[in-house]
């Protein structure tokens, strides 16, 4: 394979065999790859590129004014993370980033208050770039709006109900960061990511235009993925997975570092369910049914039916020095 399958999702709005053969093309491309680029997505392009402007900016800061709002500083697993700051399999990943949330007030801690809600709580924003805010609370409805159509498309792909993820999604919790990989100089690849799965149900990621890095597992070879103009590259996560019984495959995939005096700039959003939601199992047609292969059974990747489980699994192994200073309860071995 030389790249990854492009999907058209203004299909939706055509007629019923433009719709029904995009939904086959999705169950298609998520069973066999568990990748696809997605134009006809309608997200303005003007508004791709403010997010991009802005992200620049943003990291042009003085580092002062990034480390105010350190994730250190919160308990949600908010803001800046400082290059280095981040961990996948346990290495540093180079890169530097903010991570923003749907802004909602934090959950009390208590007995009967299961750990995850720590990750529901407002943002961390840089007093010097107020545009910041503006850009990533528009990003975040509109991908929302783009996942939540995915979604019942690939319900209906699976001999399922439009609805059957809908109560899961009420509300949605939606996540973004922006991302900076810096140029590295390096014998073999360095790693801005390291090589994971994506914890959740859906990623729509989006990468300046013409930026290589972005690698996904296919047959114990890594594919180089560029998308085209204006695409977001989608992938699914555990959960799905989880939800289809193995059918679709949440799939490794790893960012390796740009060359000595470049750097790359990215924007995953990822669509997730209610913290406290589990995700309902499609029982597939008997044809798809005979293709699941099983859920992933990791002993060193447990995976979690309820959201909110999950994705703190994630949080803790990446940023262990936000758990020191926010959580110490939950440090391993604690």
């Amino acid at each position: 394979m030389t790249g990854i399958p492009v999907l058209d999702l203004s299909l939706l709005n055509g007629t019923p065999d433009q719709q029904a053969a995009f939904r086959d093309d999705l169950r298609r491309a998520t069973h066999e790859v568990g990748f696809f680029s997605l134009v006809g997505h309608s997200v303005p392009a003007e508004l791709i590129d403010r997010a991009y402007e802005v992200a620049r900016a943003f990291f042009a800061l003085p580092e002062s004014h990034k480390l105010a709002i350190e994730n250190v500083n919160s308990p949600h697993f908010r803001g800046y993370t400082r290059m280095g700051g981040e961990r996948t399999q346990g290495r540093v990943d180079i890169r530097e980033q903010i991570d923003i949330g749907a802004e909602r007030p934090a959950v009390p801690a208590g007995d009967d208050v299961p750990d995850y809600w720590a990750l529901q709580g407002p943002n961390l924003w840089p007093e010097a770039l107020t545009e910041l805010r503006e850009v990533a609370e528009e990003w975040i409805a509109r991908l929302d709006e783009v996942g939540t159509r995915l979604l019942r498309a690939w319900a209906e792909a699976l001999g399922a109900p439009a609805d059957t993820f809908d109560a899961a999604f009420t509300p949605s919790t939606p996540y973004l960061k922006v991302v900076r990989y810096p140029g590295v100089e390096a014998e073999q690849p360095a790693q801005g990511v390291g090589a994971h799965k994506d914890l959740g149900v859906l990623t729509l990621l989006s990468v300046e235009e013409g930026k290589a890095g972005l690698q996904v597992e296919k047959d114990g070879e890594w594919i180089d993925v560029t998308p085209p103009p204006g695409a977001f590259v989608v992938n699914i996560g555990e959960l799905l997975e989880i939800a289809t019984d193995g059918y679709l495959k949440a799939t490794l995939h790893r960012v390796v570092s740009p060359e000595p005096g470049t750097e790359r700039i990215s924007i995953p959003y990822f669509h997730g369910p209610s913290l406290d939601a589990r995700i309902p199992s499609i029982e597939l047609p008997p044809a798809l049914a005979a293709e699941a292969a099983g859920a992933t059974d990791d002993p060193a990747n447990p995976l979690h039916a309820v959201f909110g489980e999950n994705w703190l699994k994630s949080r803790l192994r990446a940023h262990p020095n936000v758990v020191e200073a926010q959580h110490p309860h939950l440090l391993v071995g604690a």
